[in-house]
């Protein structure tokens, strides 16, 4: 089921009423009524016996449910004037006082209660959310900041509603609950993740997570609905507040995986995971998604191939800070990589980090320097030393004589001494292989430069051959 960037639709229950913008009378009339109910049903309970009592309490407490719920139907925006301050401040009295009953009550709630309840709060949170503050791609802030955020005037209240959805889900059984949080109920909650609110994102998140963990049988349908909205953002919008969120479920659901992996979850690893690393605002969640990747390759190493190989497909070309977080992946993903694919992987990744050492930006160039540090990586360097350092040695020549960083060619030469050491023989011979490629390059430079000047010599022998041409034009009428 694909998931749009619009308004939500919204189950017959919790279809919206009106506004409170010129019903301040019948408002105040339901408050009115509300009080009065709870004084007339206290009287009764004080003169009933026992076991009327107990009866007579259920009654009063689903009538004060009711009579809270028809308050909260009410919606505010917190920006129109003439809305009343409160009328405003009732309605967060009510709803603290639904959380309360909510919390503390040890029976389950009638049908009807439970189906004006799931109402109320299908209409307090599947409205139409507001376009775009930043429509543009934000890719140049770091990990640890939200590119997106946007504060809603709205949030005192959908707190608590978030609040009394979450201790529903939790305090109530799943079977019961599944006449009233549909998979329209879901969807709609995942619509919400575009919220720019990243207090409403984190809410959301704990929310989904919660109902993926009890309804079992929602699972299926809640994973492929993230994997749509995955798939939406990666090859369509390029845009999506809640990716961070959704990924951080994802991290949890993919940690219960039971090994061997069932081919539904390798097929989300390849189709949606990997090409994850080709969208633009990779930077806002690559430490939610390495984590992601992280657990699939510890869980089948065989993987990490796979993995490594999809990120020198997509890898970036202008963008260098995107460059430098990808490096990073890939040091980590070797970490975990099999063993056996060592000879392998080798020379495409011994390929990818010379082309980085050799860039202009000092960023790129020093973090992929900074790579040789690890020992899996070099361990892995020496598996297949006859392939690979012919390309290293090479680019290390490049940076040592041309590179303008005097940092980038100082670590340079670490690591250059630290490949003597590997392999003083092999070094040397590839230097000689770099030293007759280049003088053979010079030599047909210099056999090139001689033609010309066997040509120009020619040429200047021959002045008619460097008279203009005349040409007689025609025009066809």
């Amino acid at each position: 089921m694909g998931v749009q960037n619009d308004a939500p639709r919204v189950s017959p229950r919790a279809s919206p009423r009106a506004s409170p913008r010129g019903k301040s009378a019948t408002l105040q009339h339901l408050f009115d009524l509300d009080a009065k109910s709870a004084s007339d049903c206290g009287k009764k309970i004080a003169n009933s016996n026992s076991t009327i009592g107990s009866q007579s309490s259920s009654s009063v407490e689903n009538e004060e449910i009711l009579s809270a719920i028809s308050v909260c139907h009410f919606i505010f925006t917190f920006t129109d004037p003439s809305e009343c301050p409160t009328q405003q401040e009732l309605k967060g009295q009510k709803l603290l006082q639904l959380l309360s009953i909510v919390k503390t009550s040890k029976k389950p709630l009638h049908d009807h209660v439970m189906s004006s309840l799931i109402s109320m709060i299908s209409l307090n949170l599947f409205r139409p959310l507001p376009p775009p503050s930043n429509p543009t791609i934000a890719t140049d802030f770091p990990d640890d900041e939200d590119p997106i955020s946007s504060f809603s005037p709205v949030w005192s209240h959908l707190q608590l509603v978030y609040d009394i959805l979450i201790r529903i889900v939790i305090n109530n059984d799943p079977k019961l609950l599944r006449g009233y949080i549909d998979h329209q109920f879901v969807v709609n909650l995942l619509v919400l993740f575009q919220s720019e609110d990243p207090r409403e994102r984190d809410s959301l998140k704990n929310v989904y997570h919660k109902i993926y963990s009890r309804f079992t049988f929602y699972r299926s349908f809640m994973r492929k609905s993230m994997n749509d909205v995955f798939l939406h953002y990666v090859f369509e919008a390029e845009q999506h507040c809640g990716i961070r969120e959704l990924l951080e479920i994802w991290g949890s659901i993919i940690n219960g995986f039971t090994v061997p992996l069932k081919e539904e979850h390798k097929l989300f690893f390849m189709r949606v995971l990997i090409p994850f690393h080709k969208a633009k605002g990779m930077q806002s969640h690559h430490r939610q998604l390495a984590y992601c990747v992280s657990q699939f390759v510890q869980k089948e190493p065989v993987l990490g191939g796979i993995v490594v190989r999809g990120i020198l497909r997509y890898w970036p070309v202008t963008n260098c800070q995107k460059e430098v977080l990808l490096v990073g992946v890939l040091e980590e993903l070797v970490e975990n990589i099999d063993p056996d694919q060592y000879r392998k992987l080798a020379l495409p990744l011994g390929l990818r980090i010379t082309r980085c050492l050799n860039s202009w930006n000092s960023q790129v160039a020093e973090r992929a320097l900074y790579v040789w540090n690890n020992e899996h990586f070099v361990k892995m360097i020496s598996v297949a030393m006859e392939e690979v350092f012919p390309v290293v040695v090479e680019g290390m020549e490049k940076n040592l004589k041309w590179h303008w960083s005097k940092s980038v060619r100082q670590l340079t030469e670490n690591v250059k001494v630290m490949l003597e050491e590997m392999d003083p023989v092999l070094y040397s011979k590839c230097l000689e292989e770099i030293e007759l490629r280049e003088s053979k390059a010079n030599q047909a430079e210099i056999k090139r430069k001689e033609k010309w000047d066997r040509i120009e010599m020619a040429a200047a022998a021959k002045p008619q051959f460097l008279q203009p041409q005349h040409f007689l034009c025609v025009y066809n009428k």
